[in-house]
């Protein structure tokens, strides 16, 4: 079965400064707050939800083992951005073999990475449907 799109949740001991953070620093647009959890629209079909981890399926943890990734032709404007709000963790901007590309931390420590595919050939592995 071939699914319409996907949602990825995390999970805080405070949704707060998460919200603020995803609508103010992040600049997600903000599709549904359902209260206990907000759903964002990354871009076209991606979104990003943060939950309530004292109320939601999942409890939140102490520390977390995942990243969120946002693909962008920009990643040196997203850095200044990140600079000019003094997120937290932010790396220098690297160049790997697939990938231009820095990390940062939301407010509970989760990691983020901003990237974009200095490969056309990659690139196009995620544009083609």
């Amino acid at each position: 079965m071939a699914a319409d799109y996907a949602i990825t949740f995390f999970y805080y001991a405070d949704l707060a400064p998460a919200a603020r953070f995803y609508e103010e620093v992040m600049g997600f647009d903000l599709v549904l707050d359902q209260g206990m959890a907000r759903i964002y629209r990354i871009a076209g079909r991606s979104y990003f939800g943060i939950v309530d981890g004292n109320r939601g399926h999942l409890r939140h943890q102490a520390t977390s083992a995942v990243l969120l990734t946002i693909v962008d032709e920009d990643v040196a404007g997203w850095h200044a951005r990140m600079t000019a709000a003094g997120v937290a963790g932010l790396s220098e901007i690297q160049r790997g073999t697939y990938c231009e590309h820095f990390f940062c931390e939301d407010p509970a420590g989760y990691a983020i990475e901003v990237q974009r595919f200095h490969n056309p050939e990659v690139a196009r592995l995620f544009t083609a449907l």
